[in-house]
């Protein structure tokens, strides 16, 4: 597969990915711990079928320390046992938010008030921001089809 678009070299593409990446700096210095943040990041890329950004944070994920049991098990998360309330809650969210379109609703007030249990209002606004931004990075990657494969973890700073 080769990407439609040199997203690396295109000085408009430079111009999103800054200000994409500004935002989404600003949720990785927030109260959201780290390993939620990826977990968050891996189950949207999952959903949306973002093979550049599943590959980016799954190795990011194990870089930190994360380990192949809990990555293995993110898209069967509510099976598995090695989730926290929290990170489930999160995980919830994610997939509520990131599913939009599939539920006339959108996001329920039972998954808001379970990520409320777990998260205050500062993790709340990184967490449905954090939604946000790897969803718009998802579908800029599948939009173009960028290969994945290739991501060494720390790559992009």
């Amino acid at each position: 597969m080769t990407a439609r678009v040199d997203v690396f070299a295109n000085p408009l593409a430079a111009k999103v990915m800054k200000h994409l990446n500004s935002a989404g700096r600003a949720v990785s210095e927030s109260g959201l711990p780290a390993a939620t943040q990826e977990l968050v990041k891996i189950r949207a890329s999952q959903i949306n079928g973002c093979g550049f950004c599943t590959d980016m944070h799954t190795k990011d994920a194990a870089a930190a320390g994360e380990t192949s049991l809990r990555l293995n098990l993110v898209a069967v998360w509510r099976e598995a046992t090695v989730f926290t309330e929290a990170e489930r809650a999160a995980l919830e969210l994610t997939e509520q938010g990131t599913r939009i379109a599939d539920a006339a609703g959108g996001v329920s007030d039972e998954a808001w008030a379970n990520a409320a249990k777990h998260y205050d209002e500062d993790q709340l606004v990184a967490l449905m921001s954090l939604i946000a931004i790897i969803n718009t990075y998802n579908r800029i990657n599948v939009i173009n089809q960028q290969p994945a494969g290739d991501y060494q973890p720390g790559q992009f700073g």
